[in-house]
């Protein structure tokens, strides 16, 4: 191992040469329990990190950059086949992806809509699942190599992605299933609690029930002992809504939501948890009760368009609300952070203790198989604005054959 300048500054710090001295032949001493392995103190690296003898890290990936702002996702992204692997810094975590969610706000970040200040070239992707496989000394007080981790980051859609320590979420296990709850039951589980003032009886209606955060919102309302309606596309998408405790499910392929909800509920619904904007939320505003609340939570319907908006009547909005002493109320994950810990915390226990489903979409019956590798976000997110999942969409990352983690 050669050293530089650098390198023999860094040896200078306490922290550097307890780690040096630890590296010296002696007793072997393991992270896990077994067999041998030491943390190395890696000075060819312009930043000081631990590594994992075997861990393989190579010195460039794979990654999706964000090279011209559109809402077509195709034309505004570019896979990179060469990009170098980032450094962790003292308080980092280098995490290997092995699993990555698709948003129906990917196409929103790739068309810049919520930072206009941000050009390209950016990354992009907003939530993974892996294996830590290097890590800042700071960071070591609290993660060690070869740990699970989640996390919500800017740049996920990546083969690995530097990750705060102090936003990094450490899991039992790396499964898919962990995926589902970062973005997309965070989602519904607070705007429900913040929002939704959910009581026993009372009428929920979500919209895109059988999606990646509707799938929870039934789940959720179901367990606050409400009545829960689910609009879908497919049978197939009623009987998992039908599996997951809901009550009435509405297939819009088939009948006519509106007609549904004026007789089967003619004085309305009490509150209405919505992602899909244009027609649908006119619908769901016209369908509440007296003090009835509307929680927006998207609206995929428009996100394809230039604008990102799909036309809603909305010269009419005052005296409707008025009408019925109503409320819609906006819902946008990163207003609620201080909430979000909490959120989780909770709704892993559930999940683990088997009281809530996280279902996962692979695209196993997409036409061109399952999600593998970054190359099939292109189809995942495709997939998602096709209406096909069921569940929540996760693209799988192939393990490398060369690491020992």
């Amino acid at each position: 191992m050669s050293f530089s300048a650098k390198s023999g500054a860094l040896l200078s710090s306490r922290a550097a040469r307890w780690w040096w001295r630890r590296r010296q032949p002696g007793p072997a001493w393991s992270y896990f329990g077994g067999s041998w392995s030491r943390p190395i103190l890696d000075m060819s690296y312009s930043r000081h990190f631990l590594d994992f003898q075997g861990s393989s890290i190579p010195s460039s990936m794979k990654k999706l950059v964000v090279t011209k702002l559109s809402q077509n996702f195709r034309e505004a992204v570019t896979l990179q086949q060469d990009a170098p692997v980032p450094l962790p810094g003292d308080g980092d975590l280098l995490v290997r992806n092995r699993f990555v969610g698709i948003n129906a706000s990917d196409i929103n970040y790739s068309a810049g809509r919520y930072d206009a200040s941000v050009k390209p070239p950016f990354d992009i992707g907003f939530e993974g699942v892996g294996d830590v496989v290097a890590l800042g000394l700071s960071a070591s007080a609290d993660y060690t190599v070869g740990q699970a981790v989640a996390y919500v980051k800017a740049g996920s859609f990546a083969e690995y992605t530097v990750v705060p320590a102090r936003h990094a979420v450490p899991l039992p296990s790396v499964k898919p299933e962990f995926l589902t709850l970062m973005v997309s039951g965070a989602t519904a589980y607070i705007s429900l609690k913040e929002l939704g003032n959910l009581t026993e009886g009372k009428k929920v209606l979500v919209t895109a029930a059988a999606g990646g955060t509707g799938q929870f919102a039934v789940q959720l309302a179901k367990k606050a002992k409400c009545h829960v309606i689910g609009t879908c596309s497919s049978d197939e998408k009623g009987g998992f809504l039908k599996s997951i405790g809901c009550d009435r499910t509405i297939n819009y392929k088939t009948e006519n939501v509106e007609s549904v909800l004026r007789k089967d509920y003619p004085e309305g619904v009490d509150v209405v948890y919505e992602s899909v904007g244009g027609k649908m939320f006119d619908l769901a505003l016209n369908s509440l009760a007296i003090k009835g609340r509307l929680i927006v939570i998207g609206f995929i319907a428009g996100y394809q368009n230039p604008t990102g908006l799909e036309p809603i009547k909305a010269e009419l909005l005052p005296a409707k609300l008025l009408k019925k002493s109503a409320s819609v109320r906006g819902f946008f994950l990163n207003h609620y952070l201080s909430e979000y810990t909490m959120a989780l915390k909770h709704l892993l226990e559930m999940y683990e203790r088997g009281d809530l489903v996280c279902e996962v979409d692979f695209g196993d019956m997409s036409p061109e198989g399952k999600f593998t590798g970054l190359e099939s976000v292109f189809r995942a997110v495709d997939y998602m604005y096709m209406g096909k999942n069921i569940g929540k969409i996760v693209v799988e990352l192939p393990h490398s054959v060369n690491s020992k983690l």
